[in-house]
């Protein structure tokens, strides 16, 4: 899932006030490291499994779409053939 949303991520997540949770906490709760969740935040990252990106969005009680979109697979990788230049 691409993350589309990052602004709003960092705004939820953090030690900041009035973030949702911490980063570590979210974390634990995805199942994750907590730097892969600063790396979405920080934007080093731009998109995580689709079951990650569901228990992000559960965890900050946002719907999905808010902060994710699935990624368009490749012509190549929908049809199982390579593409032709």
């Amino acid at each position: 899932m691409k993350l589309t949303n990052r602004q709003l991520l960092k705004a939820l997540v953090g030690d900041h006030e009035g973030a949702k949770m911490s980063q570590r906490k979210l974390a634990r709760y995805a199942g994750k490291h907590p730097s892969f969740i600063n790396h979405l935040t920080s934007g080093r990252r731009k998109s995580c499994e689709p079951r990650t990106a569901e228990l992000i969005v559960e965890a900050l009680d946002v719907p999905l779409h808010v902060l994710f979109v699935p990624e368009q697979a490749s012509t190549a990788s929908r049809t199982g053939k390579e593409q032709v230049a």
